[in-house]
């Protein structure tokens, strides 16, 4: 009678441990760019939020806010991971820009900007990396 043997051997086992490890390598960086796009969508956001009231603003005075105007139309400026957003320029040519933090966000974007301008009082505005990767981008900023 034959004595029959289950289960897998060593070399069968290292191949499956291989193969896995070729995916988790490949699989990483993928991970870590959506991560940082996602953390980078929260500026976007922020902007975006920011675009209704500055162009009603613009289309009721006919000027640019100032600090303190645009601190009471946008109560909303920092996030988890965005530092701070600032408004500067004039009524013809206005920049919103979104700060990330210096810590606590990946590594990439840490302290980069992305900023939204308008040229026409607000009529359309234009997103641009700034100072971040354009790889980074959100769909709705690309």
């Amino acid at each position: 009678m034959k004595k029959r043997t289950e289960g897998f051997t060593l070399i069968e086992l290292m191949i499956v441990v291989a193969t896995i490890g070729i995916l988790a390598s490949l699989a990483l960086p993928a991970y870590q760019d959506y991560t940082t796009r996602s953390q980078l969508s929260e500026a976007v956001l922020l902007l975006s939020g920011a675009k209704a009231p500055l162009t009603e603003y613009i289309n009721d005075k006919g000027a640019e806010p100032d600090a303190a105007t645009f601190n009471d139309l946008v109560p909303v400026r920092q996030g988890k991971y965005v530092e701070s957003m600032v408004l500067t320029g004039t009524v013809s040519n206005l920049v919103l820009t979104a700060t990330m933090k210096p810590t606590e966000v990946s590594q990439p974007i840490q302290g980069r900007t992305v900023t939204l301008t308008t040229t026409d009082m607000g009529k359309t505005w234009l997103c641009s990396a700034g100072t971040v990767s354009p790889r980074f981008l959100p769909a709705a900023c690309r």
